[in-house]
Protein backbone atom coordinates (compact mmCIF):
# COMPACT_ATOMS: atom_id res chain seq x y z
CA UNK A 1 0.00 0.00 0.00
CA UNK A 2 1.31 3.47 -0.90
CA UNK A 3 2.03 5.95 1.28
CA UNK A 4 0.46 9.51 0.85
CA UNK A 5 3.08 11.79 2.74
CA UNK A 6 3.05 14.95 0.94
CA UNK A 7 -0.27 14.22 -0.45
CA UNK A 8 -2.98 16.78 -0.81
CA UNK A 9 -6.55 15.45 -1.07
CA UNK A 10 -9.79 17.30 -1.17
CA UNK A 11 -13.13 15.64 -0.23
CA UNK A 12 -15.96 17.33 -1.71
CA UNK A 13 -18.88 16.74 0.95
CA UNK A 14 -18.67 15.21 4.82
CA UNK A 15 -21.82 12.78 4.96
CA UNK A 16 -20.62 9.65 5.94
CA UNK A 17 -18.67 8.27 3.30
CA UNK A 18 -16.71 11.33 3.19
CA UNK A 19 -15.83 11.33 6.43
CA UNK A 20 -14.84 8.07 6.88
CA UNK A 21 -12.75 8.43 3.47
CA UNK A 22 -10.86 11.28 5.47
CA UNK A 23 -9.84 8.99 8.00
CA UNK A 24 -8.55 6.45 6.05
CA UNK A 25 -6.34 8.61 3.93
CA UNK A 26 -5.01 10.59 6.76
CA UNK A 27 -3.84 7.15 8.28
CA UNK A 28 -2.03 7.16 5.20
CA UNK A 29 -0.15 9.87 5.36
CA UNK A 30 -2.52 12.65 3.18
CA UNK A 31 -2.85 16.14 4.08
CA UNK A 32 -6.76 15.95 4.34
CA UNK A 33 -9.34 18.68 3.66
CA UNK A 34 -13.02 17.76 4.23
CA UNK A 35 -15.20 20.99 2.56
CA UNK A 36 -19.11 20.64 3.03
CA UNK A 37 -21.49 23.06 1.51
CA UNK A 38 -23.46 23.68 4.73
CA UNK A 39 -23.32 24.54 8.12
CA UNK A 40 -22.31 21.09 9.73
CA UNK A 41 -20.82 17.91 8.70
CA UNK A 42 -22.99 14.58 8.39
CA UNK A 43 -24.61 14.96 5.07
CA UNK A 44 -28.38 13.95 5.30
CA UNK A 45 -27.22 13.18 8.74
CA UNK A 46 -27.67 16.41 10.27
CA UNK A 47 -28.62 17.75 14.03
CA UNK A 48 -31.41 20.03 13.99
CA UNK A 49 -31.58 21.94 17.59
CA UNK A 50 -34.12 24.76 18.56
CA UNK A 51 -36.36 25.33 21.27
CA UNK A 52 -34.38 22.89 23.33
CA UNK A 53 -35.09 19.69 21.14
CA UNK A 54 -32.51 17.74 19.00
CA UNK A 55 -33.29 16.35 15.95
CA UNK A 56 -31.58 13.76 13.71
CA UNK A 57 -32.59 14.99 10.47
CA UNK A 58 -31.64 11.98 8.42
CA UNK A 59 -30.39 8.44 9.45
CA UNK A 60 -32.19 7.61 12.87
CA UNK A 61 -31.28 3.32 13.12
CA UNK A 62 -28.30 2.38 14.65
CA UNK A 63 -28.21 -1.09 12.61
CA UNK A 64 -25.11 -3.59 11.89
CA UNK A 65 -23.26 -2.75 15.15
CA UNK A 66 -20.25 -4.80 13.57
CA UNK A 67 -19.82 -2.36 10.79
CA UNK A 68 -19.14 0.56 13.39
CA UNK A 69 -16.51 -1.44 15.72
CA UNK A 70 -14.57 -2.74 12.62
CA UNK A 71 -14.69 0.92 11.53
CA UNK A 72 -13.19 2.00 14.77
CA UNK A 73 -10.54 -1.10 15.37
CA UNK A 74 -8.70 -0.21 12.43
CA UNK A 75 -7.63 2.80 14.01
CA UNK A 76 -6.95 1.80 17.53
CA UNK A 77 -10.50 2.49 18.96
CA UNK A 78 -13.89 1.38 19.49
CA UNK A 79 -17.55 2.68 19.19
CA UNK A 80 -17.67 3.21 23.02
CA UNK A 81 -14.43 5.60 23.36
CA UNK A 82 -16.43 8.25 21.43
CA UNK A 83 -20.23 7.09 22.46
CA UNK A 84 -22.70 4.92 24.63
CA UNK A 85 -24.74 2.21 22.98
CA UNK A 86 -28.36 1.02 24.19
CA UNK A 87 -29.83 -1.90 22.34
CA UNK A 88 -33.53 -1.19 22.13
CA UNK A 89 -36.40 -3.04 23.38
CA UNK A 90 -38.33 -3.38 21.61
CA UNK A 91 -36.54 -3.12 18.26
CA UNK A 92 -39.54 -1.36 16.83
CA UNK A 93 -43.29 -1.41 17.07
CA UNK A 94 -45.71 -2.02 14.11
CA UNK A 95 -49.42 -0.76 14.04
CA UNK A 96 -51.36 -2.20 11.29
CA UNK A 97 -54.15 -0.09 9.79
CA UNK A 98 -57.17 -3.02 10.78
CA UNK A 99 -56.16 -2.21 14.57
CA UNK A 100 -53.15 -4.92 14.76
CA UNK A 101 -50.45 -3.93 16.63
CA UNK A 102 -47.15 -6.04 17.53
CA UNK A 103 -43.77 -5.54 19.09
CA UNK A 104 -40.73 -6.98 17.43
CA UNK A 105 -38.23 -7.60 20.21
CA UNK A 106 -34.52 -9.11 20.23
CA UNK A 107 -35.69 -12.42 21.90
CA UNK A 108 -36.60 -15.15 18.23
CA UNK A 109 -38.23 -17.12 20.82
CA UNK A 110 -41.33 -14.85 21.37
CA UNK A 111 -40.42 -13.81 17.61
CA UNK A 112 -41.37 -17.75 16.26
CA UNK A 113 -44.27 -17.80 18.38
CA UNK A 114 -45.36 -14.61 17.08
CA UNK A 115 -44.93 -15.85 13.77
CA UNK A 116 -46.55 -18.95 14.18
CA UNK A 117 -49.54 -17.15 15.90
CA UNK A 118 -50.51 -15.32 12.39
CA UNK A 119 -49.76 -18.49 10.48
CA UNK A 120 -48.99 -22.16 11.27
CA UNK A 121 -45.76 -23.54 10.67
CA UNK A 122 -44.01 -19.98 10.37
CA UNK A 123 -42.75 -20.23 13.57
CA UNK A 124 -40.26 -22.99 11.48
CA UNK A 125 -40.10 -20.82 8.76
CA UNK A 126 -38.59 -17.78 10.48
CA UNK A 127 -36.07 -20.18 12.03
CA UNK A 128 -35.31 -21.37 8.38
CA UNK A 129 -35.40 -17.69 7.08
CA UNK A 130 -32.88 -16.44 9.85
CA UNK A 131 -30.68 -19.31 8.88
CA UNK A 132 -30.51 -18.35 5.45
CA UNK A 133 -30.45 -14.95 6.08
CA UNK A 134 -27.50 -15.60 8.43
CA UNK A 135 -25.35 -17.13 5.72
CA UNK A 136 -26.43 -14.56 3.30
CA UNK A 137 -24.96 -11.62 5.38
CA UNK A 138 -21.89 -13.34 6.22
CA UNK A 139 -20.53 -14.40 3.06
CA UNK A 140 -21.89 -11.15 1.61
CA UNK A 141 -20.04 -9.04 4.04
CA UNK A 142 -17.13 -10.96 3.67
CA UNK A 143 -17.17 -11.71 -0.20
CA UNK A 144 -19.08 -8.63 -1.79
CA UNK A 145 -19.47 -5.56 0.66
CA UNK A 146 -15.93 -5.79 2.73
CA UNK A 147 -14.11 -6.21 -0.46
CA UNK A 148 -14.89 -3.68 -3.12
CA UNK A 149 -15.51 -5.43 -6.25
CA UNK A 150 -16.57 -1.94 -8.59
CA UNK A 151 -14.91 -3.78 -11.59
CA UNK A 152 -15.90 -6.48 -13.85
CA UNK A 153 -12.56 -8.28 -13.13
CA UNK A 154 -13.32 -8.27 -9.38
CA UNK A 155 -16.27 -10.54 -9.79
CA UNK A 156 -14.28 -13.20 -12.41
CA UNK A 157 -12.30 -15.41 -9.24
CA UNK A 158 -12.62 -18.00 -7.46
CA UNK A 159 -13.84 -16.23 -4.17
CA UNK A 160 -16.93 -14.52 -6.08
CA UNK A 161 -17.37 -18.31 -7.84
CA UNK A 162 -17.45 -20.19 -4.92
CA UNK A 163 -20.00 -17.66 -3.49
CA UNK A 164 -22.42 -18.19 -6.24
CA UNK A 165 -25.29 -19.22 -4.57
CA UNK A 166 -24.93 -15.81 -3.73
CA UNK A 167 -24.92 -14.55 -6.36
CA UNK A 168 -27.73 -16.36 -8.00
CA UNK A 169 -29.83 -14.53 -5.38
CA UNK A 170 -29.53 -11.33 -7.12
CA UNK A 171 -31.98 -13.15 -9.94
CA UNK A 172 -35.00 -13.37 -7.82
CA UNK A 173 -36.97 -10.43 -5.73
CA UNK A 174 -37.51 -9.82 -2.22
CA UNK A 175 -41.44 -10.11 -2.98
CA UNK A 176 -40.98 -14.00 -4.48
CA UNK A 177 -38.38 -15.17 -1.59
CA UNK A 178 -40.58 -14.17 1.26
CA UNK A 179 -43.36 -15.52 -0.46
CA UNK A 180 -41.52 -19.07 -0.41
CA UNK A 181 -41.73 -18.85 3.20
CA UNK A 182 -44.55 -16.99 4.63
CA UNK A 183 -48.25 -16.75 3.20
CA UNK A 184 -49.79 -14.11 5.50
CA UNK A 185 -48.95 -10.18 4.77
CA UNK A 186 -48.24 -9.23 7.84
CA UNK A 187 -45.27 -11.11 7.90
CA UNK A 188 -44.23 -10.67 4.50
CA UNK A 189 -43.92 -6.90 6.12
CA UNK A 190 -42.30 -7.59 8.75
CA UNK A 191 -39.55 -9.46 6.69
CA UNK A 192 -39.35 -6.52 4.24
CA UNK A 193 -40.05 -3.06 6.11
CA UNK A 194 -36.11 -2.64 6.05
CA UNK A 195 -36.70 -2.54 1.94
CA UNK A 196 -37.18 1.27 3.01
CA UNK A 197 -34.11 1.41 3.61
CA UNK A 198 -32.41 0.45 0.75
CA UNK A 199 -34.60 2.71 -1.44
CA UNK A 200 -36.08 0.00 -3.52
CA UNK A 201 -39.73 -2.11 -2.83
CA UNK A 202 -40.27 -6.02 -2.74
CA UNK A 203 -40.92 -5.91 -6.33
CA UNK A 204 -37.46 -4.80 -7.44
CA UNK A 205 -35.26 -5.34 -4.57
CA UNK A 206 -32.84 -8.33 -5.04
CA UNK A 207 -33.50 -11.40 -2.87
CA UNK A 208 -29.87 -11.07 -1.80
CA UNK A 209 -30.88 -8.65 1.04
CA UNK A 210 -32.96 -10.77 3.04
CA UNK A 211 -29.61 -10.84 4.46
CA UNK A 212 -31.30 -7.69 6.49
CA UNK A 213 -33.25 -9.95 8.54
CA UNK A 214 -30.25 -10.90 10.45
CA UNK A 215 -29.03 -7.39 10.66
CA UNK A 216 -32.72 -7.14 12.24
CA UNK A 217 -33.26 -9.57 13.91
CA UNK A 218 -29.84 -11.41 14.92
CA UNK A 219 -27.43 -8.54 15.34
CA UNK A 220 -30.10 -5.98 17.29
CA UNK A 221 -31.10 -2.57 16.83
CA UNK A 222 -29.04 0.54 19.23
CA UNK A 223 -29.39 3.94 19.68
CA UNK A 224 -26.18 6.08 20.32
CA UNK A 225 -26.83 8.60 23.12
CA UNK A 226 -27.06 11.98 21.16
CA UNK A 227 -28.16 10.05 18.13
CA UNK A 228 -26.72 9.24 14.90
CA UNK A 229 -25.27 13.15 14.80
CA UNK A 230 -23.13 11.60 17.78
CA UNK A 231 -21.58 9.19 15.60
CA UNK A 232 -20.55 12.18 13.00
CA UNK A 233 -19.29 13.84 16.18
CA UNK A 234 -17.29 10.73 16.51
CA UNK A 235 -15.81 10.19 13.20
CA UNK A 236 -14.92 14.55 13.35
CA UNK A 237 -13.06 13.77 16.53
CA UNK A 238 -11.24 10.73 14.96
CA UNK A 239 -10.44 12.77 11.65
CA UNK A 240 -9.08 15.86 13.57
CA UNK A 241 -6.58 13.59 15.66
CA UNK A 242 -4.79 12.64 12.80
CA UNK A 243 -4.85 16.07 11.18
CA UNK A 244 -7.96 16.26 8.88
CA UNK A 245 -9.07 19.83 8.43
CA UNK A 246 -12.89 20.27 7.91
CA UNK A 247 -14.42 23.55 6.34
CA UNK A 248 -18.47 23.78 6.63
CA UNK A 249 -20.32 26.55 4.41
CA UNK A 250 -17.79 25.81 1.94
CA UNK A 251 -20.28 24.82 -1.12
CA UNK A 252 -18.12 23.16 -4.17
CA UNK A 253 -18.80 24.91 -7.42
CA UNK A 254 -16.12 23.66 -9.55
CA UNK A 255 -13.45 20.92 -9.92
CA UNK A 256 -11.13 20.34 -13.13
CA UNK A 257 -8.13 18.61 -13.89
CA UNK A 258 -5.05 20.59 -14.45
CA UNK A 259 -1.49 19.65 -15.51
CA UNK A 260 -0.55 19.38 -12.04
CA UNK A 261 -3.63 17.88 -9.49
CA UNK A 262 -6.88 20.02 -9.14
CA UNK A 263 -8.47 22.87 -9.41
CA UNK A 264 -11.32 23.35 -6.55
CA UNK A 265 -13.29 26.31 -5.88
CA UNK A 266 -16.04 27.12 -3.82
CA UNK A 267 -18.75 29.63 -3.86
CA UNK A 268 -16.80 31.62 -1.99
CA UNK A 269 -14.03 31.74 -4.58
CA UNK A 270 -11.48 29.92 -2.43
CA UNK A 271 -9.40 27.61 -4.61
CA UNK A 272 -7.79 24.51 -3.59
CA UNK A 273 -5.21 22.66 -5.61
CA UNK A 274 -5.07 18.87 -4.40
CA UNK A 275 -3.32 15.81 -6.08
CA UNK A 276 -6.50 14.05 -5.40
CA UNK A 277 -10.05 14.79 -5.36
CA UNK A 278 -12.77 12.71 -3.30
CA UNK A 279 -16.00 13.65 -4.16
CA UNK A 280 -18.93 12.79 -1.97
CA UNK A 281 -21.75 14.99 -2.65
CA UNK A 282 -24.17 13.90 -4.81
CA UNK A 283 -22.81 11.99 -7.85
CA UNK A 284 -25.24 13.16 -10.30
CA UNK A 285 -24.95 16.36 -8.90
CA UNK A 286 -21.28 16.32 -9.66
CA UNK A 287 -21.13 15.25 -12.55
CA UNK A 288 -23.51 17.57 -14.37
CA UNK A 289 -23.06 20.67 -12.67
CA UNK A 290 -18.95 20.66 -10.78
CA UNK A 291 -17.31 18.77 -13.54
CA UNK A 292 -16.25 20.34 -17.24
CA UNK A 293 -18.16 18.42 -19.88
CA UNK A 294 -15.12 16.82 -21.28
CA UNK A 295 -14.26 15.41 -17.67
CA UNK A 296 -17.26 13.75 -17.22
CA UNK A 297 -18.28 9.88 -16.94
CA UNK A 298 -21.79 9.93 -17.81
CA UNK A 299 -24.07 11.74 -20.03
CA UNK A 300 -27.30 13.08 -18.90
CA UNK A 301 -29.18 10.28 -20.47
CA UNK A 302 -27.15 7.96 -17.79
CA UNK A 303 -28.16 9.95 -14.91
CA UNK A 304 -32.70 10.40 -16.20
CA UNK A 305 -32.88 6.98 -16.57
CA UNK A 306 -31.42 5.53 -13.53
CA UNK A 307 -34.11 4.83 -10.82
CA UNK A 308 -33.58 7.01 -7.60
CA UNK A 309 -34.61 5.76 -3.75
CA UNK A 310 -37.76 7.65 -2.71
CA UNK A 311 -37.56 11.17 -1.22
CA UNK A 312 -39.37 11.62 1.89
CA UNK A 313 -41.70 14.17 3.86
CA UNK A 314 -40.48 14.62 7.48
CA UNK A 315 -41.69 16.79 10.15
CA UNK A 316 -39.88 17.21 13.09
CA UNK A 317 -42.44 17.94 16.07
CA UNK A 318 -41.52 18.83 20.04
CA UNK A 319 -44.63 17.42 21.42
CA UNK A 320 -46.04 18.22 24.98
CA UNK A 321 -46.19 15.67 27.26
CA UNK A 322 -45.68 11.60 26.61
CA UNK A 323 -46.40 9.66 23.27
CA UNK A 324 -47.31 6.65 24.76
CA UNK A 325 -48.01 4.12 22.95
CA UNK A 326 -45.46 4.72 20.52
CA UNK A 327 -42.20 3.23 21.15
CA UNK A 328 -38.75 4.80 19.87
CA UNK A 329 -39.01 3.55 15.87
CA UNK A 330 -42.32 2.91 14.89
CA UNK A 331 -44.03 2.01 12.16
CA UNK A 332 -47.61 2.64 10.87
CA UNK A 333 -48.53 0.12 7.85
CA UNK A 334 -51.45 -0.49 5.79
CA UNK A 335 -52.34 -4.23 5.48
CA UNK A 336 -52.03 -3.78 1.72
CA UNK A 337 -48.83 -1.41 0.98
CA UNK A 338 -48.21 -2.12 -2.54
CA UNK A 339 -49.93 0.46 -3.71
CA UNK A 340 -47.95 2.75 -1.74
CA UNK A 341 -44.71 1.22 -3.58
CA UNK A 342 -46.45 1.79 -6.97
CA UNK A 343 -46.83 5.33 -6.15
CA UNK A 344 -43.05 5.68 -5.76
CA UNK A 345 -41.78 3.56 -7.90
CA UNK A 346 -44.95 2.97 -10.80
CA UNK A 347 -46.99 6.33 -11.19
CA UNK A 348 -45.19 9.15 -8.97
CA UNK A 349 -47.93 10.95 -6.67
CA UNK A 350 -48.18 11.57 -3.21
CA UNK A 351 -49.61 8.44 -1.49
CA UNK A 352 -53.09 8.13 -0.41
CA UNK A 353 -52.65 5.52 2.00
CA UNK A 354 -49.17 5.99 3.09
CA UNK A 355 -47.06 3.88 5.49
CA UNK A 356 -44.59 5.79 7.38
CA UNK A 357 -41.79 5.64 10.48
CA UNK A 358 -41.75 7.58 13.28
CA UNK A 359 -39.24 8.05 15.37
CA UNK A 360 -39.40 8.83 19.35
CA UNK A 361 -35.89 9.12 21.11
CA UNK A 362 -37.26 11.34 23.60
CA UNK A 363 -38.61 7.50 24.58
CA UNK A 364 -34.66 6.07 24.99
CA UNK A 365 -33.02 9.30 25.32
CA UNK A 366 -34.45 12.37 28.12
CA UNK A 367 -31.90 15.14 27.11
CA UNK A 368 -32.96 15.48 23.50
CA UNK A 369 -36.37 17.14 24.32
CA UNK A 370 -37.09 19.69 27.24
CA UNK A 371 -38.55 18.09 30.54
CA UNK A 372 -42.29 17.64 30.01
CA UNK A 373 -41.95 17.17 26.08
CA UNK A 374 -41.54 14.76 23.58
CA UNK A 375 -38.75 14.88 20.74
CA UNK A 376 -40.84 12.89 17.47
CA UNK A 377 -40.46 12.91 13.89
CA UNK A 378 -42.36 11.14 11.20
CA UNK A 379 -41.46 9.81 7.98
CA UNK A 380 -43.30 9.49 4.83
CA UNK A 381 -41.18 7.71 1.77
CA UNK A 382 -42.35 9.98 -1.00
CA UNK A 383 -41.24 9.66 -4.64
CA UNK A 384 -38.42 11.70 -6.00
CA UNK A 385 -39.25 14.45 -8.15
CA UNK A 386 -42.76 15.02 -6.56
CA UNK A 387 -43.78 18.68 -6.24
CA UNK A 388 -44.07 19.79 -2.71
CA UNK A 389 -45.51 23.29 -2.26
CA UNK A 390 -46.88 24.32 0.34
CA UNK A 391 -50.12 23.91 0.16
CA UNK A 392 -49.44 20.27 -0.97
CA UNK A 393 -47.47 20.08 2.26
CA UNK A 394 -50.36 21.67 4.29
CA UNK A 395 -52.60 18.90 3.00
CA UNK A 396 -50.87 15.78 3.46
CA UNK A 397 -49.67 17.54 6.93
CA UNK A 398 -52.92 17.22 8.22
CA UNK A 399 -53.92 13.94 6.42
CA UNK A 400 -51.21 12.49 8.50
CA UNK A 401 -51.30 13.79 11.83
CA UNK A 402 -55.00 12.88 11.62
CA UNK A 403 -53.96 9.04 10.17
CA UNK A 404 -51.29 9.10 13.45
CA UNK A 405 -54.33 9.57 15.49
CA UNK A 406 -56.53 7.20 13.95
CA UNK A 407 -54.44 4.63 13.78
CA UNK A 408 -52.06 4.95 16.56
CA UNK A 409 -54.55 6.96 18.93
CA UNK A 410 -51.68 9.37 19.75
CA UNK A 411 -53.34 12.90 18.68
CA UNK A 412 -50.57 15.20 18.14
CA UNK A 413 -52.81 17.64 16.83
CA UNK A 414 -53.37 19.97 19.77
CA UNK A 415 -49.68 19.79 21.53
CA UNK A 416 -47.12 20.40 19.10
CA UNK A 417 -44.64 23.41 20.46
CA UNK A 418 -42.40 23.78 17.44
CA UNK A 419 -42.67 21.84 14.11
CA UNK A 420 -40.31 22.03 11.05
CA UNK A 421 -41.10 20.52 8.00
CA UNK A 422 -38.65 18.89 4.66
CA UNK A 423 -39.36 17.21 1.56
CA UNK A 424 -38.02 16.83 -1.78
CA UNK A 425 -37.01 20.44 -2.69
CA UNK A 426 -35.72 20.69 0.87
CA UNK A 427 -33.19 17.61 -0.38
CA UNK A 428 -32.52 19.43 -3.44
CA UNK A 429 -31.86 22.52 -2.00
CA UNK A 430 -29.89 21.59 1.12
CA UNK A 431 -27.82 18.36 -0.19
CA UNK A 432 -27.86 18.90 -3.84
CA UNK A 433 -30.00 15.64 -4.07
CA UNK A 434 -30.48 14.52 -7.68
CA UNK A 435 -34.64 14.17 -7.87
CA UNK A 436 -34.35 15.15 -3.93
CA UNK A 437 -34.05 11.89 -3.16
CA UNK A 438 -33.50 11.21 0.56
CA UNK A 439 -31.23 8.35 -0.34
CA UNK A 440 -29.31 8.00 -3.51
CA UNK A 441 -29.57 5.38 -6.17
CA UNK A 442 -32.32 2.66 -5.19
CA UNK A 443 -30.83 -0.81 -5.22
CA UNK A 444 -32.88 -2.30 -7.89
CA UNK A 445 -31.46 -5.54 -9.63
CA UNK A 446 -29.95 -3.02 -12.22
CA UNK A 447 -27.91 -0.89 -10.15
CA UNK A 448 -26.73 -3.56 -7.70
CA UNK A 449 -22.86 -4.12 -7.31
CA UNK A 450 -21.02 -3.67 -10.08
CA UNK A 451 -24.35 -1.95 -11.77
CA UNK A 452 -23.61 1.13 -9.63
CA UNK A 453 -21.70 4.00 -10.40
CA UNK A 454 -17.98 3.79 -10.03
CA UNK A 455 -15.91 4.80 -6.90
CA UNK A 456 -13.06 6.22 -9.22
CA UNK A 457 -13.35 8.46 -12.55
CA UNK A 458 -12.93 6.85 -15.66
CA UNK A 459 -12.52 10.12 -17.17
CA UNK A 460 -10.26 11.80 -14.93
CA UNK A 461 -7.42 10.77 -12.99
CA UNK A 462 -7.19 11.07 -9.53
CA UNK A 463 -10.98 11.76 -9.41
CA UNK A 464 -12.86 8.94 -6.86
CA UNK A 465 -16.00 9.03 -5.34
CA UNK A 466 -17.78 8.00 -2.47
CA UNK A 467 -20.83 7.59 -0.40
CA UNK A 468 -24.27 5.52 -1.83
CA UNK A 469 -24.93 6.06 -5.18
CA UNK A 470 -21.75 3.50 -5.65
CA UNK A 471 -20.26 0.29 -3.87
CA UNK A 472 -21.57 -0.66 -1.36
CA UNK A 473 -24.45 1.31 -1.59
CA UNK A 474 -27.08 3.19 0.42
CA UNK A 475 -27.15 3.11 4.18
CA UNK A 476 -24.87 4.57 6.79
CA UNK A 477 -23.03 1.09 7.51
CA UNK A 478 -22.76 0.91 3.72
CA UNK A 479 -21.22 4.44 3.41
CA UNK A 480 -18.46 3.82 5.87
CA UNK A 481 -17.18 0.88 3.73
CA UNK A 482 -17.85 3.28 0.91
CA UNK A 483 -15.60 5.49 2.18
CA UNK A 484 -12.79 2.58 3.13
CA UNK A 485 -13.21 1.08 -0.40
CA UNK A 486 -12.30 4.48 -2.13
CA UNK A 487 -9.16 5.19 -0.02
CA UNK A 488 -8.08 2.41 -0.80
CA UNK A 489 -8.65 2.61 -4.33
CA UNK A 490 -6.72 5.97 -4.17
CA UNK A 491 -4.01 4.65 -2.06
CA UNK A 492 -3.13 1.47 -3.97
CA UNK A 493 -3.46 3.30 -7.63
CA UNK A 494 -0.84 6.36 -6.13
CA UNK A 495 1.83 6.62 -7.70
Amino acid sequence: MSDLSGDEVVVVGGGFGGLSAACYLADAGADVRVLEKNEQVGGRASRLEADGFTFDMGPSWYLMPDVFERFFAYFGHEPEDFYHLERLDPHYRIFFKDGDRLDVTGNNDEMRELFESYEPGAGEAFEEYLDTSETHYETAMEKFVYEDRSRLRDWVDLDVMTAAPIGLQLLGTMQGHVSDYFQHPKLQQIMQYTLVFLGGSPKNTPALYNMMSHVDFNLGVYYPDGGIAAVVDALVELGEGMGVTYETDSEVTEISRRKEGFLVETVHGDTYHPDEVVVNADYGHAERELLPDHERQYDDEYWEKKTYAPSAFLMYMGVEGDVDPLAHHTLVLPTDWDPHFDDIFEEPEWPDEPAYYLCVPSETDPSVAPEGHSNLFVLVPIAPGLHDEDTIREEYREKILADIAEHTGVDLRDRIVYEKQFAVSDFGERYNATEGTALGLAHTLRQTALLRPNNRSSAVDGLYFTGSFTTPGVGVPMCLISGEHTAKRLIDEHE
